[in-house]
């Protein structure tokens, strides 16, 4: 075995697998203001960006020939209210950053989250009674957020609320709103994650999240259910998958990509990022090499693309 490894030239003539810049998204946090660059204590390196920032960063991405980034805002805790309101609101920081982006480059995609708990002073994803989500309410809801993200020029809808039929709803609301081009990514397989902490800091949940998702989001001991809630968004209209977290779960990420063969996609959440970036700033471990390895290990286990925080670190690697 040894020969095939004997020097660089023959490991990559063997390589099975290859990390490209073509599989990265970029997770941007966006926050109300100018020319400001907010750190997010919990995610090292991860700043909080005014719309302004964003477009410099943005205009980094394409020069760096990553294919899209996602946008998530930071809500102002004065605009969160008990119906998630300021998710429909067609001049929200959301939409603000896709007509920023849209006028900086044409080159790059622009995917948004369909979801409200950033807006929802209880920190849940959905409407809710009492302890209770409401789900088929909440759906009404997501179909009009997405629709306001597709006028701000968003071209991929991410619905993280994992709400029962949104995915058939929205497409149809799209579709009948004029948007047939806007693609939809699936959270197919979102799990109730400790992995999500730091994520939660740089959106301002963390201090409003009241009780837990685990009524909405999947438990971490299974697999089936995975199989059930990825046939059901392709059903529905999904255009591609996704895993969340991704590390903990290469597993359901093989299972997926082996079942569907759709376009699957990891999400390298937030935890997994600080883990690794935390250790690295220590010495505990080798940032780069790490980083790298973290990444290459979704594509082993069938994931089309990812969504990391190391973006822009790994694509400057790849590009030198």
């Amino acid at each position: 075995m040894r020969r095939n490894r004997k020097s660089d030239w023959a490991r990559r003539m063997v390589r099975e697998n290859t990390l490209t810049v073509d599989d990265l998204i970029w997770p941007l946090f966006v926050i109300a203001g100018s020319n400001v660059r907010q750190p997010v204590a919990s995610m090292p390196g991860v700043e909080r960006l005014s719309v302004d920032e964003i477009r410099r960063d943005v205009a980094r991405a394409a020069e760096l020939g990553i294919p899209a980034v996602a946008v998530f805002p930071y809500t102002d805790p004065a605009l969160r209210d008990a119906t998630g309101s300021e998710a429909l609101n067609a001049n929200n920081l959301v939409c603000q950053a896709c007509r920023a982006i849209r006028e900086e480059t044409g080159d790059i995609g622009i995917m948004t989250d369909v979801a409200l708990d950033p807006y929802t002073s209880h920190g849940h994803d959905g409407l809710m009674s009492g302890e209770e989500i409401l789900n088929d309410e909440t759906v009404d809801q997501l179909v009009t957020q997405a629709l306001v993200q597709a006028e701000a020029g968003t071209d991929i809808i991410g619905p993280s609320d994992m709400m029962d039929g949104r995915i058939g709803a929205i497409r149809e609301g799209l579709d009948k709103g004029g948007f047939r081009n806007v693609q939809i990514m699936s959270y197919a397989a979102k799990y109730a994650s400790a992995f999500y902490g730091p994520f939660r800091d740089a959106v301002g949940t963390n201090a409003t999240l009241i009780g837990d998702k685990r009524t909405y989001q999947m438990d971490p001991a299974n697999t089936d259910e995975a199989v059930r809630e990825a046939e059901l968004d392709i059903a529905e209209g999904a255009d591609m998958i996704m895993v969340k977290p991704g590390m903990p779960y290469l597993d359901i990420i093989r299972r997926l990509k082996d079942t569907f063969a759709m376009p699957t996609f990891a999400y390298q959440v937030s935890g997994e990022f600080a883990m690794i970036a935390a250790a690295g700033q220590n010495g505990w471990i080798d940032h780069d090499r790490a980083m790298l390895e973290s990444l290459m290990a979704f594509k082993r286990a069938g994931a089309d693309g990812i969504l990391s925080y190391f973006a822009p670190m790994v694509a400057e690697k790849l590009k030198g």
